[in-house]
């Protein structure tokens, strides 16, 4: 499970905007991005690791197409387990952990306790992935799949305040 620290201090202007042009292109230099910031680099780049430790920022990385992977199959999953118990979910977490394709699950409150996104080659890769793999997980009472027709938005960066506040006139 990831722990997300507080940041020792409260992100100014100057942080949001950092994170913002960082969401949307990691791969920017440190000169470009103090420009577009209004900083000079150094600073820029003392803010950028601050933010790290901080663990404001948690990494970089590269954004792939799926269908260049052959993972034209998006699928979530609902399931629900027999007991609720910190136990049941303890080894339900274990074991999700080795399923191939599985790239998040979420405890979740509702009718269901986890919801799981998996990327799949198709339908075929599907049925074999619920039928051998999850099936094996540990307490599964029921599961309900909804396979995605259109991706309309995904993987979009963080709305930071700053953002929020911009894009709403205020």
């Amino acid at each position: 499970m990831r722990v997300v620290k507080k940041p020792s201090r409260e992100l100014d202007t100057i942080d949001l905007n950092i994170l913002d042009v960082l969401q949307r292109d990691g791969r920017i230099s440190f000169t470009e991005l103090a420009a577009e910031v209004g900083l000079s680099t150094t600073p820029c780049l003392e803010r950028v690791r601050r933010l790290e430790e901080a663990g404001v920022i948690t990494g970089y990385h590269a954004e792939v197409n799926p269908a260049a992977l052959g993972l034209n199959l998006l699928v979530f999953l609902e399931v629900s387990l027999r007991y609720q118990s910190n136990q049941a979910f303890d080894d339900f977490r274990k074991a999700a952990q080795g399923i191939p394709n599985l790239l998040e699950c979420h405890l979740i409150s509702g009718s269901s306790d986890y919801l799981l996104k998996l990327r799949l080659t198709d339908m075929s890769e599907y049925r074999y992935t619920l039928g051998e793999i999850l099936s094996t997980l540990p307490g599964i009472q029921e599961s309900r799949s909804y396979i995605v027709m259109e991706e309309v938005k995904s993987a979009a960066p963080y709305p930071t305040e700053h953002r929020r506040r911009a894009l709403s006139g205020h």
